[in-house]
């Protein structure tokens, strides 16, 4: 009796699966630190953004820093920049959430000429698979960053 050599064999077929399987476990524990990575630096990014976009604010409408963070974005209607629609962000980071990251922004009192002259932001993960880090940044322009909670002013700057 001839024996068909056409095909695989079962054996042959589940060892095919299981290396599939342990590159696998190695790759997918990678690929979550690199999306870690790319949203804390998307983060940073963000942050420094909403800094040239808080100066930008203040010295072409001159009142000072926005009330608010949807100062910043577009108009909606496509209308020409005013002081609460200045079209210095995008709609999406106006609404306080972009690339896993929760940003929350804090206007200074206002003085004498109902100017804002200081404000703050902190942008912190939405969850442990998309961060890390926390980050704070101010009217300083220094952001900052802290491992285990919200950060703050006294937090160590992140470096470059």
């Amino acid at each position: 009796m001839k024996r068909s050599s056409k095909g695989f064999s079962l054996i042959e077929l589940l060892i095919v699966v299981a290396i599939i399987l342990i590159i696998a476990a190695i790759a997918i524990p990678n690929l979550l630190r690199s999306r870690i990575a790319a949203n804390q630096a998307s983060a940073v990014g963000s942050l420094r953004t909403l800094n040239t976009s808080e100066v930008t604010y203040s010295s072409t409408f001159n009142v000072g820093f926005s009330q608010t963070l949807s100062y910043l974005q577009p108009d909606p209607t496509g209308s020409n920049p005013t002081s609460t629609a200045a079209g210095l962000i995008d709609s999406v980071l106006a609404l306080g959430s972009k690339s896993g990251y929760s940003f929350a922004y804090s206007p200074g009192p206002t003085d004498s000429n109902s100017r804002i002259n200081t404000y703050s932001f902190i942008a912190v993960p939405i969850t442990s698979s998309t961060g890390t880090n926390y980050y704070f940044t101010d009217q300083s322009g220094v952001i900052r960053q802290n491992s285990t909670t919200t950060a703050g002013s006294t937090d160590a700057p992140i470096a470059g």
